[in-house]
């Protein structure tokens, strides 16, 4: 028969063959966890009376011996009646658990902690990883009131916390900084009083050339030590913030820059390589996290990531292991402000590999974080696409999120309710409300990527609303994240910015062109085609019909998605109206995108020029919500004018 195992490293179980065994009631679960906190040894019958009952009731000690024998069917139920027990023992005055020294999780984890300070550094941080994914939750989390369990929870928990910073110094001293940071990210935020975690951050950092988000963290470290504790940061995070400050050359990685580039590189390149080798459980999902790093770098990095991101969720689908594979998934939680995707059938792919995963996840609480994030994975990746299934997403992403009250699961909840948010014509309050929830939220605790997102978000939706005060307070804000933590891709949305604001403000035509130009060359090479293909052309369409000027639609423009709307306009330009008037009629809905009443005008301008009453009282009931908005202003990159200038021109030729 198979041996019994044990884990106390989160709610308290016995497994045979990986099933779990029927432990009856709660008391039992005490009876059977306390024996394993001790050891082996043994426990007397009036110690474990005492232990479970604050005040044992009068027949307490024949309680403790039925939990015992109900035990003991549980855990050997071939025994023959009358033969001893040979797993939970009766011996002198008690009784004792002589599971094997591999048999309980919290032993296999202090095992491999020890064996870890013995391997090779390019060895021991997959023993911590593979390690630290023993743990399940709290230590004999159904006890965490039990007197009995205080000092055993106390001590596996900083064993616990203690390799995580073991394991994250070890990458760093290696040359493996940006390995580290995610998890560092993560640890910090569910203890932010742990002093070498924020050094071992900010080291990372500055070691990944990230000196600005090095000295922000030394630096939040301070602010909160001080405001909620009332000291200063101890002499190790002291001695780093001035030697940061200096550029200590000691601080440098190993290697000279360029090698280590080049390592960066390579590991993002050949992620899937390194993920389907024998044990690379782990490895996949450090992956993931070095392509998050390099995403937000934009360009290069961007492209790179996504090329990347598809073959880590198929080799972590390879390994039939959904927990593992929804970590994967959802731990590429970088942030995105534009409604349209970069490449739609890798986000198919994406969202096809997150309704798997999603299935196979346990269908408890147990589960409720990795089922979140693969929640908002969904309404992230399908943005941009006319169905019920994203919004639905979103809305559940966010509801779980919200209860389980985490800020980094919340942000990126928040964040597929954003990319959801373009349904329908008028939603810019809504993005508005996502918007400074993101900015608090990620304030309070941190979260430097979802803060720019936060600012964008206003930025976009205050100039749907005609807000250019409040949109240039967040234009500003970005740009100075943006050059303090060295996030290029968001100068490319505030540049896109001010040459929409020439247009909103009627600077002349000449110059808000020139500034629209200028704006579009800074989206090459930034790795968005999804935002960059048809842009400049659709702009420039949006500025001269606002300005009461003809279309003049070039049919040889590279319009990208936009080509169906820009066509009509060529044809009725070239006296092919009744080419012009099929195509007008022929168009399919906008997409649920930030370009959606930007689109619907261009719809409507062509109807005007055709004289169509069918398309005209369609358009003008999709525009109808946003009446008081700025029409493609919401996208913060272009506009078509007001949308209430549009609707009284179409009121204008239905009431004729």
């Amino acid at each position: 028969m198979e041996a019994v195992t044990f884990g106390v490293l989160g709610p308290v179980t016995a497994e045979r063959a990986g099933a779990h065994l029927a432990l009856k009631g709660p008391r039992h679960r005490a009876v059977l966890a306390r024996l394993v906190l001790a050891r082996r040894l043994v426990v007397p019958l009036d110690r474990l009376v005492h232990d479970l009952w604050d005040e044992p009731p009068p027949r307490a000690v024949g309680a403790v011996r039925t939990f015992v024998g109900d035990l003991r069917r549980a855990l050997e139920p071939g025994r023959p009646p009358r033969t001893p027990a040979r797993l939970l023992v009766t011996e002198g005055p008690g009784y004792a658990l002589r599971a094997a020294p591999d048999a309980v999780d919290a032993w296999r984890f202090e095992a491999a902690v020890a064996e870890a300070d013995r391997l090779p550094a390019a060895q021991a941080p997959e023993r911590l990883r593979a390690a630290l994914l023993q743990w399940r939750g709290p230590a004999y989390a159904d006890f965490a009131e039990a007197e009995w369990a205080r000092g055993e929870r106390s001590r596996l928990t900083e064993l616990r916390l203690r390799a995580v910073e073991r394991r994250a110094e070890i990458l760093v001293d290696a040359g493996r900084a940006a390995e580290a940071v995610p998890d560092l990210d993560a640890h910090l935020t569910e203890h932010p009083w742990r002093e070498e975690a924020w050094r071992l951050l900010a080291l990372a950092l500055y070691r990944t050339g990230r000196q600005a988000d090095a000295l922000a963290v030394l630096r939040r470290a301070r602010d909160l030590l001080a405001a909620h504790l009332g000291i200063d940061p101890g002499p190790r995070l002291r001695r780093l913030e001035a030697r940061v400050l200096a550029q200590d050359p000691d601080l440098d990685p190993p290697g000279e820059p360029a090698e280590a580039a080049a390592r960066l590189w390579a590991r993002a390149t050949e992620a899937y390589d390194r993920a389907v080798a024998a044990g690379a459980h782990a490895r996949l999902e450090s992956t993931v996290g070095l392509l998050r790093g390099l995403a937000v770098t934009g360009g290069a990095g961007l492209e790179a990531a996504r090329e990347q991101r598809l073959a880590a969720v198929a080799a972590a689908e390879e390994t039939g292991d959904a927990e593992l594979t929804a970590r994967v998934i959802g731990a590429y939680d970088v942030p995105a402000n534009w409604t349209r995707g970069d490449d739609p059938e890798l986000a198919r792919r994406i969202v096809a590999a997150a309704e798997r995963t999603r299935a196979a996840l346990p269908h408890d609480t147990t589960a409720d974080a990795a089922r979140c994030r693969l929640l908002a994975t969904v309404a992230l990746e399908s943005r941009g696409v006319r169905s019920p299934r994203g919004p639905r997403a979103a809305h559940e992403a966010e509801r779980i999120a919200r209860r389980l009250d985490d800020p980094a699961l919340l942000a990126f909840a928040l964040n597929g309710a954003f990319m959801q948010s373009c349904t329908t014509a008028g939603l810019a309050p809504r993005r508005d409300a996502i918007g400074a929830e993101l900015v608090a939220l990620a304030t309070r605790h941190g979260l430097v990527n979802h803060l720019v997102l936060g600012h964008l978000v206003r930025l976009q939706a205050r100039a749907a609303l005609a807000d250019l005060t409040t949109a240039d307070e967040h234009a500003a804000a970005v740009d100075r994240l943006a050059q303090r933590h060295e996030r290029p891709l968001a100068g490319v949305f505030t540049a896109w910015y001010r040459a929409l604001r020439h247009a909103l403000t009627g600077s002349p035509y000449d110059r808000t062109e020139a500034a629209y130009r200028s704006a579009a060359a800074r989206l090459e090479g930034a790795g968005m085609p999804g935002l960059e293909r048809g842009l400049l052309p659709l702009a420039l369409l949006g500025l001269r019909l606002s300005r009461g000027r003809p279309a003049d639609v070039d049919p040889r423009a590279d319009w990208g998605p936009y080509r169906p709307w820009a066509e009509p306009f060529a044809l009725l330009a070239d006296g092919r109206a009744a080419e012009a008037r099929t195509a007008l009629r022929s168009l399919a809905e906008p997409p649920p995108d930030l370009l959606y009443e930007a689109l619907c005008c261009a719809e409507a301008a062509l109807a005007l020029e055709l004289g169509d009453r069918a398309v005209l009282e369609r358009t003008y009931d999709r525009l109808l919500p946003a009446a008081g908005e700025i029409a493609g202003a919401g996208s913060g990159l272009l506009t078509f004018g007001p949308v209430g200038t549009w609707l009284a021109a179409i009121r204008r030729t239905l009431d004729a």
